[in-house]
């Protein structure tokens, strides 16, 4: 029964990419990491697939060769729009072990899962592995502009920003709008009552915390090691000189905060860099919230951002990768603030890929970028 709910399934993704859908990159494409040892025997590697890239780096820095590493998603693609090909399912249906995000982006993993023939296939999701804030969204709209139920929640000021009340999601008496927890201005085109019909699912992007990052390579270093205990000793050695670069990392991310004269950061686009933001205390403004699929910002969240930009002489705005810049540009040009890129590592150029850039590459970048906004 199983097989024969794989072929459906497998038949229907086919039909689906036949229809335009852009195909990834099959796992058996993907480079692997460079040899640096002599490797395993290939009929003894585990066959790990990492649905995007920072889990793909972790396991391909602990790892290295002894594993056979695949990246569902191809370089450049876009990630949040991602949905398995016929081709993913073949070689999931082959793996030992999935590392997925989790969470709202990744529900087809359980579908597919299930479908496969594959009874002994691992899986792990990187929201299980930390401490995860929850985002909201209304039902009726995707606005980026609710009230967070976390540990600092924030009523709306009189310019419809927030501020550090501490209130635990309620609304003001005059402005029943709150952003997400001081990460996403209010809009005023888009109300959003605080109520218990709003939509609940976690903020994903667990790994742009350094710290974050040094738990996930633990825990995986610690499943790799189950699934292969003749190279367990080769992965928690790799894993030791790894987070000693993530500490690092850490580190360097803390002292550019503690060095710099501000901690308000502006974001003149989608906003996936909550867990860094958290991390060491900044106070972050953005177009929008988390991965937003909205492209346009309202007339009235671009006055408020370049309002805050000139009131607090901040010298630059932050774009993402693969980003169009539009919004972020019309805040520098308006404000005389320079553009610089913040990368989130959720997925990387063909170029970069190729050029074996990895996650505290991109990192130390932001490091050295977020020294100029501070500054």
């Amino acid at each position: 029964m199983k097989r024969i709910l794989f072929l459906i399934v497998i038949m229907a993704l086919f039909l689906s990419a036949c229809s335009g859908q852009p195909e990834t990159l099959a796992p058996t494409e993907t480079p692997t990491a460079e040899v640096v040892e002599t490797p395993a025997p290939v009929e003894d590697r585990l066959n790990v697939i990492a649905t995007i890239f920072p889990q793909y780096d972790f396991i391909r820095q602990i790892a290295g060769d002894r594993v056979d590493l695949a990246m569902l998603i191809s370089p450049g693609a876009e990630s949040h729009a991602f949905e398995p090909t016929p081709r993913d399912m073949i070689a999931l249906n082959e793996a030992d072990l999935l590392i997925y995000v989790g969470g709202h982006g990744d529900t087809w993993v359980d579908a597919i899962l299930t479908s496969l023939d594959n009874e002994n296939i691992g899986r792990v999701a990187l929201v299980d592995l930390v401490d995860t804030v929850e985002v909201e969204h209304d039902h009726d709209h995707y606005h980026g502009h609710t009230c967070a139920h976390d540990e600092h929640h924030h009523d709306c000021d009189d310019d419809h920003t927030c501020s550090d009340n501490h209130h635990h999601g309620d609304c003001s008496d005059d402005h029943h709008d709150c952003d997400d927890d001081r990460h996403s201005d209010c809009d005023d085109d888009h109300h959003h009552d605080c109520d218990d019909h709003d939509h609940v699912h976690l903020d994903e992007h667990v790994w742009t915390s350094p710290q974050n990052a040094i738990l996930i390579v633990k825990a995986l270093t610690e499943t790799l090691s189950e699934l292969d205990p003749a190279n367990a000793e080769f992965f928690r050695e790799n894993a030791a000189r790894y987070i000693e670069e993530l500490t690092a990392l850490d580190a360097a991310f803390a002292e550019v905060v503690a060095q710099g004269v501000r901690q308000t950061v502006v974001f003149g686009d989608r906003f996936p860099f909550r867990y860094l933001m958290d991390a060491y205390g900044l106070d972050a403004h953005a177009a929008f919230i988390g991965c937003s699929a909205e492209t346009q910002a309202s007339p009235a969240t671009l006055a408020r951002l370049i309002e805050l930009v000139e009131a607090e002489d901040i010298p630059v705005v932050f774009y993402i990768e693969f980003s169009n810049q539009l919004i972020a540009n019309v805040i520098a040009e308006a404000t005389g603030a320079r553009l610089l890129e913040i990368h989130s590592a959720h997925n990387v150029s063909a170029a970069d890929f190729a050029a074996g850039v990895t996650y505290v590459d991109l990192m130390r970048q932001n490091v050295e970028h977020l020294r100029e906004a501070l500054s």
